[in-house]
């Protein structure tokens, strides 16, 4: 996308003019009150910046993700980030009088969401539970007008929204459907609504087949339709905890916190390293590191539980009659019609920054990107001077860690390493 050089140019300088009135506008603010908004806010506050952090904590995994599901990462890589001790996941189960646990041990979404309102509780508490309805540019920070109606200034602000505006419905569909007969997984919170009906689901990886596993224990007649020639689960953890496996296995698969193996390892901890890939290098090992698959412990829920038809891909999708027909084809061309009651699109996400609506149509034109995604600088920056994308609207740039809890960690740091450096230059 072409960026107006004068306009960050102008914002930068106006930045630095304005510095010394700090009364009427905020040095930081974060947009999001996931893991990814309440690790950085806990960053930032450690760093002793003056924040504002807006959201409902963990509103998106309250909302957007099913009812009886579980994480696919394991305890120990699915910690929101703090500076200091004591706010780990196995701390919030210490404190709840919940027993310590391992790999072997799935995390249900309910307690993640339970530890995520732990965390902000303890570590978070200035956090406002109220939205934020625009940012736009404003002579060099950033105008916030909140729902409530009340609009101040900020230096700067940090977009950590979530996963949930990029959601990904393939192109090959064409056309708006009605949201009661098509729509994308992450819009439903309780698939029990389903019950009796024919759902077809389409995806190979875990929201798919998780999906299709709660759809059939609910009483829906689920169907898996996966471009892929087989679905892939994941094999079990040797031991419950890394450090058990024999030494020549650590060797051959050192643990990460994405799982193990090497490469894994080097996406764990290289985001740096990754940020100066080729860009296409970027995209294909985005999608293509810890592709699509289920869980270990999901297999015996899906397997010879509904039908999976492989190797199918979506031509059309039309209502009729109040049903949905979708025409599918097999590698040879051959069609086959497919009348169902309900199509759930459990088709991953595609960070596209047109798709934050948040942000005024100007603010979004400046920042640049590259196949929808924001150019990122070594500490989350965008070309926008002050504006910080985090979760994620980053991995492209620094890797599919961040597209995990466990990114948390490395994220924020850098955020609140890359402010802090930045308001003390403009001191």
């Amino acid at each position: 996308m072409p960026v107006d050089t004068g306009f960050v140019a102008r914002h930068r300088a106006a930045r630095n003019m304005t510095t010394r009135d700090s009364r009427q506008r905020v040095p930081a603010v974060v947009i999001g009150a996931g893991p990814y908004g309440l690790s950085t806010a806990a960053w930032l506050s450690a760093k002793g910046i003056p924040q504002r952090v807006f959201g409902d904590p963990m509103e998106s995994w309250r909302a957007n993700m099913p009812a009886g599901m579980y994480l696919k990462s394991v305890p120990a890589a699915s910690s929101l980030s703090a500076p200091e001790p004591g706010y780990r996941i196995e701390d919030f189960r210490a404190a709840r009088g919940l027993g310590p646990v391992g790999d072997l041990y799935p995390i249900p979404v309910e307690e993640m969401i339970e530890y995520g309102k732990w965390f902000q509780e303890r570590r978070v508490p200035e956090l406002e539970q109220q939205k934020v309805r625009s940012v736009r540019a404003a002579d060099g920070l950033f105008a916030i007008t909140l729902d409530s109606g009340e609009q101040f200034l900020a230096e700067n602000v940090v977009m950590a929204t979530g996963q949930v505006p990029f959601s990904h419905e393939p192109p090959e569909l064409g056309g708006q459907f009605p949201a009661d007969r098509v729509s994308h997984a992450s819009r439903h919170h309780d698939l029990t609504r389903f019950s009796g009906q024919r759902v077809a689901v389409l995806g190979a990886g875990q929201s798919a087949l998780e999906s299709a596993a709660l759809l059939h224990e609910s009483g829906a007649r689920p169907m898996v339709i996966a471009r892929a020639e087989s679905l892939a689960f994941g094999g079990p953890p040797v031991t419950d905890h890394p450090a058990e496996r024999p030494r020549t296995v650590r060797i051959v698969k050192p643990g990460s916190p994405l799982g193990p193996g090497w490469s894994l390892l080097a996406c764990s901890y290289g985001g740096v390293a990754y940020r100066h890939l080729p860009e296409g290098v970027r995209m294909r090992l985005l999608h293509t590191v810890l592709g699509p698959s289920g869980a270990w412990w999901l297999r015996h829920r899906v397997e010879d539980r509904f039908p999976v038809l492989r190797s199918r891909t979506p031509r059309s999708v039309e209502v009729v009659d109040g049903q949905v027909r979708l025409v599918v084809a097999d590698p040879a061309g051959r069609t086959e019609v497919l009348d169902v009651d309900h199509l759930l699109l459990a088709t991953g996400y595609r960070v596209d920054v047109d798709r934050l609506g948040l942000m005024a149509p100007e603010l979004r034109r400046e920042v640049r990107t590259f196949r929808g995604a924001p150019r990122l600088s070594r500490g989350f920056e965008s070309s926008v001077p002050g504006l910080f994308f985090t979760g994620l609207a980053a991995a492209p740039t620094f890797g599919p860690v961040l597209r995990f809890v466990a990114g948390t960690g490395f994220a924020a740091r850098r955020v609140a390493g890359s402010l802090a450096a930045g308001t003390r230059s403009r001191r």
